[in-house]
């Protein structure tokens, strides 16, 4: 019997594991698919010469959170690789807007765009360095974010207060029309929005963007060294190295509750695992409550808010493996791990309006990651590891292009989607079909044969629009991990923080499940199961 079960090996499931290791805990993580990762793992799918990221790719967030930064994962395997330059968003007319590692560049590239954009954008990094490591510690942190709300709100004061929450709120495309004179501002920051379901008039679209644009400058949006997988293996090796256990290929089928309280876990073959004091789900809200743990130990409130939740956007991916790098139109976009893809900002729009209307983008935006240009381990001398992927609706009603998919998506469908990214790569790529050594296609259904967590590849484990963030993640409540049932922690990034590979969500779920072990939990438990009865009854 362990201390702690742990249902699921993603990177929530395994920060949290080494979060109760370190606490002293003996821990299992139980895990359904063959390896542990759940969507950071890495293999030869496209060709046997070339290493392809299954899933997510690049992790910004990673190397941005505290969370991550304090399990020391380098001294564990863990090698970080950067591209030349973090993003790029190169436009048909041959100009490319390019967020560099150092923002001066990043500014000067603007400039081209427009008269006084460069500094329109060092604006937006003042911000950034008056209140942004504040903005990650209070994100980070279970919510509310008692400890770190008073450093943030003082910050944030010195940053503009109001009134630069108020323009952070503002939707991604209003504001970057707004503070620039030219394209290639906006095209950074509605772009790196889009990386989440938000869309360019989406209120909120800004934090995101300015979020992620502003830690690609002060940490970079790196790669594992020699694939995805080794994040994945440096988790476990720092895990084991402290005494826990991954068993993989042990699929849960539920937790096991009496009196009120999560007493361990029943896999799919029968075996009972017990846990004497915590079990944490690193699996998404939908799949726990009425699935792992039956509605007769669930409050019945639950599960009307339960058949509301929303998840994010679908995905369709493709995997590439080129004989030589990507001949860009624009030189600038071959510096680049990432390029955004999209004839501008009216094109993201139309976009956004087409999903948000059931319909398969006609000229989808293409989020693209050239894998050798970050990590040269990644394929031979001379070639390209590449994929791109774009999002298309859970449940399609219409295609906007030619191609009549319906979301059937059988061999037809998938083949006329994947030659419908090609054609975006190829309008500010000429040639690059002719590089196509090898080709992998994932489309929605296939995600969750990788990993249960991704229904329709919904990367972000629910939508991270403004109604299911914070205290309503992932129903309103608390916005924390405890659920109605004592002892049991969701873990998945169906709880703040929400989406990406930052180990936060898992870290919560541990340190919640720590404190309702002290002497003081005795305390904590009751209180906060009548706080949550409160404010949503």
């Amino acid at each position: 019997m362990a201390d702690a079960v742990v249902i699921g090996a993603g990177p929530n499931g395994l920060v949290a594991a080494n979060v109760l290791a370190d606490a002293g805990w003996d821990v299992e993580v139980l895990e359904a698919q063959p390896e542990p990762g759940g969507a950071v793992r890495s293999d030869r799918g496209a060709h046997p010469g070339h290493v392809s990221d299954l899933c997510s790719a690049f992790y910004p967030l990673g190397v941005a959170s505290p969370v991550m930064r304090a399990l020391g994962l380098e001294r564990h395997g863990l090698r970080w690789r950067h591209a030349p330059a973090v993003l790029a968003h190169p436009l048909p007319d041959g100009r490319c807007a390019v967020l560099e590692r150092d923002p001066h560049a990043t500014a000067a590239g603007l400039d081209a765009f427009g008269g006084g954009d460069g500094e329109a954008w060092l604006r937006l990094c003042r911000t950034w360095d008056l209140m942004g490591e504040d903005v990650l510690r209070a994100l980070f942190t279970p919510f509310p974010p008692v400890r770190a709300a008073l450093p943030l709100a003082v910050s944030a004061r010195r940053a503009g207060g109001l009134r630069v929450l108020r323009s952070l709120l503002t939707p991604a495309r209003a504001f970057g029309e707004r503070e620039f004179g030219g394209p290639g501002g906006p095209l950074l920051l509605t772009g790196a929005a889009l990386h989440t379901d938000m869309l360019p008039e989406t209120t909120g679209g800004t934090v995101f963007g300015w979020l992620l644009a502003m830690i690609g400058q002060r940490y970079g949006w790196p790669v594992p060294e020699g694939g995805a997988g080794e994040l994945t293996a440096a988790l476990v090796r720092r895990l084991e190295s402290r005494g826990g256990h991954v068993r993989c290929g042990v699929p849960v089928e539920s937790v096991v509750v009496r009196g009120g309280r999560a007493l361990g876990v029943r896999t799919a073959t029968g075996e009972a695992v017990r846990a004497a004091r915590a079990v944490l789900a690193d699996v998404p809200a939908p799949r726990l409550y009425g699935g792992l743990v039956g509605w007769p130990d669930l409050p019945g409130s639950l599960r009307a808010d339960v058949e509301r939740f929303d998840w994010d956007h679908a995905t369709f991916k493709v995997d590439w493996a080129l004989s030589a790098p990507i001949p860009w139109a624009s030189p600038e976009a071959g510096r680049a791990g990432t390029v955004h893809l999209s004839s501008g900002l009216d094109a993201m729009s139309v976009y956004g309006a087409q999903l948000a209307t059931g319909r398969v983008p006609s000229e989808p935006f293409v989020l693209l990651g050239q894998m050798t240009t970050a990590d040269p381990s990644r394929s031979p001398a001379g070639t390209e590891s590449v994929w791109a992927y774009t999002h298309v609706p859970q449940r399609v009603k219409a295609d906007a292009g030619p191609d009549g998919v319906t979301g059937a998506w059988d061999e037809r469908e998938q083949d006329a989607m994947a030659a419908r990214l090609e054609r975006a790569v190829e309008r500010f790529a000429p040639g690059f079909r002719s590089l196509i050594a090898g080709r992998r296609v994932i489309a929605p259904p296939a995600f969750p044969e990788h990993d249960a967590s991704l229904p329709g590849g919904a990367l972000n484990g629910g939508t991270a629009m403004l109604h299911q963030q914070l205290v309503f993640r992932p129903v309103p409540g608390l916005g924390r991990a405890e659920t109605p049932v004592a002892g049991l922690y969701l873990a998945s990034a169906s709880a703040h923080p929400g989406g990406g590979v930052h180990g936060a969500c898992g870290a919560n779920a541990a340190r919640a499940a720590l404190a309702h072990a002290s002497p003081a939990g005795r305390l904590l438990t009751p209180a906060l199961a009548a706080l949550a009865r409160l404010v949503a009854p």
